[in-house]
């Protein structure tokens, strides 16, 4: 099972060509599902005008130092997800994240370049780690990790639009896990598969999806910030200055200590 590629044997009973089509047709949704979210966001445009307001503003980088910038927004930010504080949520984060890349890549490669006939063992292979490491690290997660249910008890299963991305890359990879155990080739489970594979990727709009091309600009973009000194306009590490203290919305926060302690975080949140 681990060394068949399931796209090969579906493609027996496909039209020629369907599932290369297929993955091309679901790119475009992609691209054009994060142009329009951006558009519709104004996140470019935001990111725009701050680097213009800030640049004034703070002292001026040098090209060695944005250069530095990029590479550790790179390794901290996206490859290690280093904004995530919480050990689990980095865990269940990156194991959904670069098993996810495996397993898009491998389906790419066994779908145009091995469509029929023998397959490289590598690549099935591939597919079904990446699977796995999707379907540990993002029902890991939806069941212990998610804020609302750890935090503020609600159940579980309780849904809102900012999970499509999450549920239908779940429905997505657990259909294609169990379509490609059962041998079943083209039927029922492979046209399911197929839907919520679709979803997923022409969701974009509605989803969550395209944060994973923009948090890499936000994250760069604060660093950048924190580096020139503009920290985007935000309060200072001190309250001493009665403008600083005044721009707090909690009132209470106004006049408090800058270190209160673990606050929150001293045990996890779990009495509900």
């Amino acid at each position: 099972m681990l060394s068949v590629n399931p796209f090969s044997v579906a493609g027996e009973s496909l039209p020629a060509g369907f599932l290369q089509g297929l993955l091309i047709v679901l790119l475009v949704a992609v691209v054009l599902g994060t142009l329009f979210d951006i558009i519709h966001k104004g996140s470019a445009r935001y990111f725009f005008a701050n680097m213009r307001n800030s640049k004034d503003k703070g002292r001026r980088l040098g090209g060695g130092e944005l250069a530095s910038i990029a590479v550790q927004t790179a390794v901290v930010d996206v490859l290690a997800s280093g904004e995530f504080c919480n050990p689990k949520r980095r865990v269940a984060h990156l194991l959904g994240m670069y098993g996810f890349v495996l397993y898009v890549v491998a389906t790419a490669m066994m779908v145009f370049r091995h469509p029929s006939g023998p397959t490289p063992q590598i690549w099935p292979m591939l597919w079904w780690v990446g699977a796995l490491m999707v379907l540990v690290g993002g029902y890991w997660f939806w069941f212990f990790i998610r804020v609302d249910v750890a935090a503020e008890g609600h159940s579980p299963f309780r849904l809102a639009k900012a999970d499509l991305f999450v549920l239908s890359l779940l429905a997505s990879v657990t259909l294609g896990v169990v379509w490609a155990a059962s041998g079943a080739g083209v039927g029922l489970l492979f046209w399911l598969y197929i839907v919520a594979t679709i979803v997923l990727f022409a969701g974009v709009p509605w989803s969550k999806f395209a944060h994973m091309f923009f948090k890499p600009a936000a994250a760069f973009d604060k660093r950048v910030c924190e580096a020139n000194g503009t920290v985007e306009n935000l309060p200072t590490q001190t309250r001493d200055d009665p403008e600083q203290r005044m721009r707090h919305s909690m009132e209470l926060l106004r006049d408090a200590p800058m270190d209160m302690g673990l606050g929150i975080k001293r045990e996890a949140p779990r009495h509900y």
